[in-house]
């Protein structure tokens, strides 16, 4: 079921988003899910993933039977998640203790009580029997081949009220035979300076190996796992995207970017982190989540700049304002053209998108006043690159590109008396020196207005068959005179291989959609390689 990972054993990265992650509100993960997901964190190359508790709910039972046949791990060891026994039993008689050999897990992670009254208030039973229990769990499944990993619930709680009883839980457990034993900061209300200083006591005091899980309700998760791992941690949990409940985990992948790339520590096999963008996205779509764009590393904004000052460094030297090479983790620098652009972030812009402006500085700067001019009236080109695109070729080849010419527009909206509606809209174009007239109907005006251009055009540019509008974006801007407002339209457009962003601004949203609707299909075809007429 699972392969050496070709690192060492010195330095863990340990993922639970099967586990932890998905205890996330909005995340209910099918058995599929955990699968398709393993696959993904394995692929990046973590040394261990967490698959849930087998036995506790007949889900995580099936997912590791289905793992053990349908997954050929190439570099993490899959681990079981369950507790300690009960009170008052013994290990090799508790069925889910059994449970947990049963998954066929090479790797076990026990949760324990380390804190005083979790003890006598949760558990029910005494401080004593308590490291019994922990005790007796470890040196069961060590005695049967498992690797033993053991989380010290609420850790640095039990800390703080009894600080002599939860290193006595540390130590009870890495005598018994754990190999790492984890400090968890369960209600996630630690800072950096606390837990490191915590951290360097227990190691000193215990002689244990010492590894971190927190949680992100102070919003420091990530900086608590590196104040950990100053301290002299050698294991790190973390979830994918900080996936996790309340507010989330310690994020996976910032974590393992500051340790390979600001501490210099390998921790993935070679090659892995430049994946580590493609996974983080990957697996938001399988928990059906919108990755978040502003994410350190691997968001889609974690390498865009908007600033003109920005832009006439970064035409300099690109590492002025970027702390790494976003190539580095898979992610690559954007600029965002705005009314703040100035000349450098065009420049870069139009290299971006392979339009040589040959260092026109006329053309230039006719481009930026352009952009600030229509940003004004309520563009916003940084979301809208395709438009942006088409706005640049215009500007340089001193005319609009054109596959089509519009002669007028009309869309119905038709109130019945049944409480029905009927949507139509009419076109007339005109395109390869021919007039088409064409109507369609649709489940909304806008809707019908793009099947009525799609049947205007379709015969003459059957490339436009493949395009589909995948999002749809409205925005009512700041209101002129009363309820009177001008509205803003951004279309995402795919053709299955790619993606592309049109914007529209109207006195009402049919009309701002309808000039959206045009740059996506002038866009889509621009990218499918038609020449326009002449």
């Amino acid at each position: 079921m699972t392969a050496p990972s070709e690192l060492d054993d010195s330095f863990h990265v340990f993922d639970t988003t099967l586990r932890d992650g998905a205890q996330r509100e909005g995340i209910n993960l099918t058995v599929a899910d955990k699968l398709a997901i393993a696959r993904h964190l394995d692929d990046f190359g973590v040394g261990f993933i967490e698959g849930g508790w087998p036995g506790a709910n007949p889900r995580d039972t099936e997912f590791f039977a289905r793992a053990r046949q349908e997954i050929d791990f190439r570099h993490a060891r899959l681990v079981a998640f369950g507790a300690t026994r009960r009170p008052g039993a013994r290990a090799a008689e508790d069925h889910q203790v059994r449970a947990l050999l049963e998954s066929g897990a090479e790797v076990i992670t026990l949760v324990a009580k380390s804190h005083d009254r979790h003890v006598e208030l949760a558990l029910r039973t005494t401080l004593d029997e308590n490291l019994a229990m922990v005790a007796d769990t470890v040196s069961h499944l060590k005695a049967e081949g498992r690797r033993v990993f053991v989380d010290c619930e609420h850790f640095f709680d039990g800390y703080r009220a009894n600080p002599e009883y939860a290193k006595a839980v540390v130590r009870t457990a890495s005598e018994a035979g754990a190999d790492v034993v984890i400090l968890c900061d369960t209600n996630g209300g630690m800072l950096p300076a606390q837990i490191q200083a915590v951290v360097a006591t227990v190691l000193a005091d215990t002689g244990a190996r010492i590894g971190i899980h927190a949680q992100d309700d102070t919003g420091c998760a990530v900086a608590n796992t590196l104040a950990a791992v100053d301290a002299g941690a050698t294991h790190v949990q973390c979830t994918a995207n900080g996936y996790g409940e309340r507010v989330g985990n310690a994020n996976l992948f910032p974590v393992v970017a500051a340790l390979e790339l600001k501490y210099g520590k390998r921790v993935l096999p070679e090659g892995r982190l430049r994946e580590m963008t493609r996974i983080s996205h990957a697996i938001a779509e399988v928990v059906n989540l919108t990755p978040s764009t502003h994410q350190p590393y691997v968001g889609v904004s974690a390498f865009a700049h908007k600033a003109g000052l920005h832009a006439s460094a970064i035409k300099v030297d690109p590492d002025l304002y970027q702390h790494i090479d976003p190539e580095l983790v898979g992610n690559t620098m954007r600029m965002l053209v705005s009314d703040m652009a100035g000349r450098a972030s065009v420049e870069l812009k139009g290299k971006e998108l392979g339009v040589d402006l040959g260092g026109d500085r006329e053309l230039v700067g006719r481009v930026v006043e352009r952009v600030k001019e229509r940003e004004l009236a309520g563009y916003t080109y940084e979301a809208a690159d395709a438009s942006f695109e088409l706005l640049l070729r215009a500007e340089a080849e001193g005319r609009p590109l054109k596959y089509f010419e519009v002669e007028s527009w009309r869309a119905i909206t038709e109130d019945r008396p049944d409480g029905s509606h009927a949507n139509e809209a009419t076109v007339k174009l005109w395109a390869k020196g021919e007039r088409i007239v064409a109507t369609a109907e649709g489940n909304g005006p806008v809707n019908a207005l793009d099947r009525s251009l799609r049947v205007a055009l379709e015969k003459l540019y059957p490339e436009l068959a493949k395009l589909d509008l995948v999002d749809y974006k409205v925005r009512i801007l700041e209101g002129v005179h009363g309820t009177q407002s001008t509205t803003r339209v951004l279309i995402s457009t795919s053709d299955g291989t790619g993606e592309w962003a049109t914007v529209g601004v109207g006195e009402n949203v049919i009309a701002a959609s309808w000039q959206a609707l045009e740059d996506a299909y002038t866009y889509g075809l621009l990218r499918a390689g038609v020449t326009p007429p002449a």
